[in-house]
């Protein structure tokens, strides 16, 4: 199956996404993390680092349980071009926003 080139808007997405994961993760290890999510540390750092720009649902998913973060506030700050926010995490601290 041939898949379609990423337009510059899904891979603007896609470095917010990563972005967005690092600072959640914080001081957290990768490794860890990704462990506890299910997924490899490599796909991991391919996402944190922008390279896959389009991650499967139940990947995002299973990180942002791991992370405590609400996928309703990963879905909205992705989809914003300014990356200014809020994101509610998991019920706790709600309205806390991530360090840049």
């Amino acid at each position: 199956m041939v898949r379609l080139p990423l337009t510059p808007a899904e891979v603007e997405r896609g470095q917010r996404l990563g972005a967005l994961l690092r600072r959640a993760r914080g001081e957290r290890s990768m490794l860890g993390t990704a462990l506890d999510a299910g997924v490899s540390p490599e796909t991991l750092r391919k996402i944190e680092s922008g390279r896959v720009a389009t991650p499967a649902f139940p990947t995002i998913a299973a990180i942002a349980d791991v992370l405590g973060l609400s996928l309703d506030a990963v879905w909205s700050e992705i989809n914003q071009s300014d990356g200014g926010v809020e994101l509610a995490r998991s019920g706790r601290n709600a309205g806390e926003r991530l360090a840049s």
